[in-house]
């Protein structure tokens, strides 16, 4: 059982009761024009983007606008966004807004977790209202439990010390609101603190509510003792405990083992007073305590209380019991406490017939289990997930795979996991099922089912890889890629296995951009492959004719560090080349000479040549020769004698004067075209230097 705990005081709070009045009163009458109205203006908002042209409609259809309406369209109005617009707007028409509609758009924001925003709207509340509204502990109280329920227990614990330091006094309310936010992040040294200042710093005095909060807190972080002093204290402060208290302290108690003692409380609840008794809650927790340490007899005395005490079992006492009952293996006691409930108002559910299902499961005997399966169908009894995977699970561990195919397909068609009834599914629960299927050519089948278990927000990491391998053995990598964006999209990190044969399997597919995209989500999830990876990924993109991807490529092996390999590097450069990408090939080529890197020049220079493209090759030489390397003499005569036909001869010029440079020179045999040619253009020093230094 579980207890939800109030965190508000049993002390009256200010509040303007005739707006309350107002309000209750149209809610009341949901036929008012008010009602409709805002409910109007609501569908509006909504549907609608905010415009000038929204605004006149609103004004259109609410000429005069009444405290009612306001706050009934603001309750309506569920983006809430939207809702502050609405705010603003009414304000601007010349709506005065009041403690009630700043207090309730304040929630608005911090219900639905725009908590920023609603700091800020708190701290202009006084300027927004022109003084008008005042400060006061409640605003503060609903962001609290607003940052607290968001999990975002400091920023409670910021807005606690701003309040102080503006002024505003904590109330119980607030206070009881810090203790829930940090017991529930098990802060008990802070909460302990926090419960002090209450007491010595500023005299609040603590209720019921204070107390169950702080017993619930201290049982639940497993500081039952410390609950117990706080239930001894409840006197002190005229406090009187309720049944929430007994039963949080008895749960807290049962908890830790100690059930003998948690029932000695319950008994010691009908000495405190007349009208403090247990009720069915107090009796299935005790039973639930003794279940746990096994002591079932003990459980069944608790049973017999019930009655006696004019209290009837509901269904969560019977299912507990039976619980305790199926984990010591008691079946035969099982039948008898079925049997006694022929005619009481206790009906065995789908969680009853689950606990019976698990029990048999886990002691051997799925035959008898698979009997309560057919009782289940026989009786009408809307079977859930649970009842599903305990018998898949079940049956996978027996090897009966074929049984357990045709109880997945019976789940799947009905939709069963889709379903808001029942516990929610486990995936891990349906792994030994996956397994089988995707080994068997059916990932299609297994993928089926674990979307339908996603779109109940449930998931398994190790479920992913499995249904990717499966869809990588079957051919199907595009599937296999889609299940791979969807778990980066969940924060999931593959593994390199998962990778790796997610690449080989796309590149033996003719999906080499599929393939890279991969690899980049590989380096991103900071797993880094082999270069043979890199290799075989730039391989199939030069095949294909990818030459920006091919460069992309080349230029983050460089980056990572990746051992280059000459003739893929070589392939890159003239595949740029050849798809008109010049700047991109000369870049190429810098950077990998810059990180100690070559490529096949001379291969490269006879491939530019044959294209016509002799600026190009030059340029490349030119390079080549700046990193020092070599090359032979044809290829520069090759590249000068076509230059010179060209008619391009500064180019010509340039590349003979780098050669001279370096002394490399002497055994060209383009030289007396190279000199005729700058004659006859003119450029009689650039020959006269070209003659100098002919051989003789």
């Amino acid at each position: 059982p579980s207890y939800s705990l109030r965190c508000y005081s049993t002390q009256p709070i200010n509040t303007n009761n005739n707006d309350d009045k107002e309000v209750a009163s149209d809610v009341k009458h949901r036929g008012s024009t008010k009602t409709k109205r805002a409910k109007s203006m609501a569908r509006l908002i909504d549907t609608k983007t905010w415009s000038p042209h929204l605004e006149s409609t609103l004004a259109s259809l609410s000429p005069s606008l009444s405290k009612t309406t306001v706050l009934q369209t603001l309750h309506l109005i569920k983006t809430p966004s939207k809702a502050l617009q609405f705010f603003n707007w009414v304000q601007q028409m010349g709506f005065t807004h009041n403690h009630q509609s700043f207090f309730l758009m304040l929630e608005i924001l911090g219900r639905n977790r725009n908590l920023n925003i609603a700091r800020n709207f708190l701290m202009s509340i006084e300027k927004r209202s022109g003084g008008l509204v005042k400060l006061e502990d409640r605003f503060f109280n609903s962001l609290i439990r607003g940052y607290g329920n968001a999990g975002l227990f400091q920023e409670s614990v910021r807005l606690f010390s701003m309040m102080k330091s503006i002024g505003v006094s904590p109330s119980v309310v607030t206070f009881n609101s810090l203790l829930l936010v940090l017991l529930k992040r098990g802060r008990t040294n802070m909460a302990k603190s926090v419960f002090d200042e209450m007491i010595s710093m500023y005299g609040v005095t603590p209720d019921t509510y204070t107390f169950n909060i702080l017993i619930r807190g201290f049982c639940k972080n497993c500081m039952v003792d410390e609950a117990f002093v706080f239930f001894k204290e409840m006197g002190r402060y005229k406090c009187e405990p309720d049944v929430v208290t007994y039963n949080t302290l008895v749960d807290g108690l049962c908890q830790a083992g100690k059930v003998r003692i948690a029932h000695n409380v319950v008994k010691g609840m009908f000495k405190k007073s007349a009208d403090l008794k247990p009720n069915v809650v107090t009796y299935t927790t005790l039973i639930r305590g003794y279940c746990m340490k096994q002591e079932i007899d003990e459980a069944l005395v608790v049973l017999e209380e019930i009655s006696c005490q004019g209290l009837e079992p509901n269904a969560i006492t019977y299912n507990t019991l039976i619980q305790g009952l199926c984990e010591a293996k008691k079946f035969d006691k099982i039948k008898d406490i079925l049997e006694g409930t022929r005619g009481s108002r206790f009906i065995p559910d789908t969680c009853t017939f689950n606990t019976l299902m698990n029990a048999h499961c886990n002691a051997g005997n799925v035959d008898e289990a698979l009997k309560v399966f057919e009782k289940i169908l026989e009786l009408r009894v809307q079977p859930d997930s649970a009842t599903y995977s305990v018998l898949i699970r079940s049956l996978c561990q027996r090897g009966n795979y074929e049984r357990a195919e045709k109880l997945l397909d019976e789940l799947a068609e009905k939709e069963i996991l889709l379903s808001e009834v029942g516990c929610t599914p486990l995936v891990a629960a349906y792994n030994p099922m996956f397994e089988y299927l995707c080994g068997n050519g059916k990932t299609k089948k297994a993928e089926n089912v674990f979307r339908q278990l996603l779109k109940r927000g449930t998931q398994d990491p190790p479920c992913y890889k499995t249904l990717i391998m499966g869809h990588c053995k079957e051919g199907t990598f595009k599937a296999a890629y889609e299940l791979l964006l969807l778990m980066l999209r969940r924060d999931f990190v593959p593994d390199f296995d998962t990778y790796i044969s997610m690449i080989t399997g796309l590149l033996q597919n003719g999906e080499p951009l599929i393939a890279l995209q991969t690899l980049e989500k590989m380096l991103r999830s900071s797993i880094l492959p082999r270069a043979s990876t890199f290799h075989a990924i730039l391989a199939e993109l030069l095949k294909n004719g990818y030459a920006r991807q091919s460069a992309s490529l080349v230029t983050l092996m460089l980056e990572k560090g990746i051992r280059q390999n000459i003739s893929l590097s070589t392939n890159t450069v003239r595949l740029l080349f050849s798809s008109g990408m010049r700047d991109e090939a000369f870049e190429i080529v810098r950077s990998l000479y810059d990180n100690g890197y070559v490529v096949e020049m001379e291969e490269l220079v006879h491939f530019l040549c044959l294209s016509k493209k002799l600026l190009e090759a030059c340029k490349m030489l030119l390079i080549s020769l700046k990193k020092q390397q070599s090359f032979n003499n044809d290829t520069c005569n090759i590249v000068i004698e076509g230059l010179c036909k060209v008619h391009k001869l500064s180019e010509a010029f340039e590349l003979y004067y780098e050669l001279v440079e370096k002394g490399v020179h002497q055994e060209l045999s383009c030289l007396k075209d190279l000199k005729v040619s700058l004659e006859a253009a003119g450029k009689s020093n650039e020959a006269e230097f070209v003659s100098r230094r002919m051989p003789k």
